[in-house]
């Protein structure tokens, strides 16, 4: 009897749109403004006691995969239907691949059982490796170690989200959207959650932020600025002080009005606070929380819009950080008939099968030769090369020392 050959599995990444759709709002601004910007990105797992290092093979294989994809003729016309994307952009995107150069995957050489993920290279030509590889990471970890796992728990919690959900008050127009691609469970289960949710509650579900997702179901691919670009402008601006506003006015420069919600907790709420005054509160739409107590965020930018005669009712306030569909029912009711909400729900959505999802993240940890960093609201959040330029930003910024 002839021996029957291994079934060979479908590499992760079968598309450059699949990614989060704020990595191409920002590689549009790089496009047109920093074209020369040289950075540095580093990957870390927060998850203690996680070893990944017997998939490193299998992530290689996986970035060798990810090097030959090309954005097809269909995938650019999506992008050109996108009305914030500009023609010259995606012209250069059907020129884009990903160039194995600019990425190192290796053992860490100090952590007994870490990876280490650097990408180093042009901003322009490494800014889209983030995602992919959170992705890669995230489901090679989950093959290994939870092979075969039965998804019906994952379907019964989703079933228990959407019933939750459709308790809600109609009046209360409670709204969420994907954010989870970095850390899903799986592609497969992060499709199969997208279109359970288009078809149970199309009325409460937003959209995705993943780009590839969004075009194949028909739904709204959603998301404006990250970290990364707030943090890239320490680097790229006229002086650190003014990085945070730099990064505003150009974010304006570029898209005129649209995709107009800024990311709030790069150094923290009372620094942005102090850096969004009354024009930047007319000028965006509102604002993101991605790290520290969501209703505390909420009360202060609703009385910051009151103090410079914005009415808050007229914004719309973002929260990204670590929901799950309970606490951003808690939040949509606190801020309701005062401020619009808006909720982009990550891991417990496209990871809450059954098993424990791994915090994984990749952070630019240099632009232009430099440090950068972001200071966080949240403990263990805060992620920088150099201590001595983490200690010079917060003082630039007039931010407390951390507690020890």
């Amino acid at each position: 009897m002839r021996a029957s050959r291994p079934r060979t599995r479908r590499v992760i990444i079968q598309s450059l749109l699949d990614t989060d759709l704020y990595k191409l709002t920002m590689m549009q601004v790089v496009l047109h403004h920093f074209p020369g910007a040289q950075v540095e990105y580093k990957f870390k797992c927060r998850t203690e006691g996680v070893d990944l290092t017997p998939d490193l093979e299998a992530i290689r294989a996986e970035l060798r995969a990810l090097c030959t994809l090309r954005f097809s003729d269909d995938e650019l016309a999506y992008l050109r239907s996108l009305r914030f994307l500009k023609s010259d952009f995606v012209d250069f995107l059907g020129l884009f691949h990903f160039n194995a150069k600019y990425i190192r995957v290796e053992r860490a050489a100090q952590s007994p059982g870490e990876i280490d993920i650097t990408i180093r290279g042009p901003w322009l030509h490494t800014i889209l490796y983030e995602i992919p590889v959170l992705a890669i990471v995230s489901e090679l970890y989950f093959r290994r170690t939870r092979p075969g796992l039965d998804l019906d728990e994952g379907r019964r919690r989703l079933r228990a989200k959407v019933a939750l959900v459709r308790q809600v008050d109609p009046a209360l127009e409670f709204r969420i959207s994907d954010f989870g691609t970095r850390r899903r469970f799986s592609a497969a289960w992060h499709e199969e959650a997208l279109r359970t949710l288009k078809r149970e509650m199309p009325e409460s579900f937003a959209g995705t932020s993943n780009v590839w997702f969004a075009m194949r179901n028909g739904l709204t691919p959603l998301g404006t600025m990250g970290h990364e670009y707030m943090q890239a402008c320490q680097g790229l601006g006229p002086r650190l002080r003014d990085s945070q506003t730099f990064a505003f006015e150009t974010w304006a420069r570029e898209y005129r009005g649209d995709l107009g919600i800024a990311l709030s907790d790069t150094y923290g709420l009372d620094a942005f606070l102090r850096d969004f005054d009354m024009y930047f509160c007319k000028l965006f739409d509102g604002a993101r929380h991605d790290s520290g107590d969501p209703f505390e965020w909420g009360e202060r930018l609703v009385a910051h819009y009151v103090k410079n005669r914005v009415d808050a009712r007229s914004k719309t306030l973002v929260f990204s950080d670590q929901l799950s569909f309970p606490l951003a029912i808690e939040i949509a009711r606190r801020f309701h008939g005062r401020a619009r909400t808006a909720f982009g729900i990550g891991t417990n959505l496209t990871n809450d099968v059954g098993c424990e999802a791994i915090n994984i993240v990749i952070k630019m940890t240099e632009c232009n030769g430099q440090p950068v960093a972001k200071v966080s609201d949240s403990p263990g959040k805060t992620m920088c090369k150099d201590e001595r330029y983490l200690a010079y930003l917060r003082q630039v910024f007039g931010l407390e020392p951390p507690e020890r």
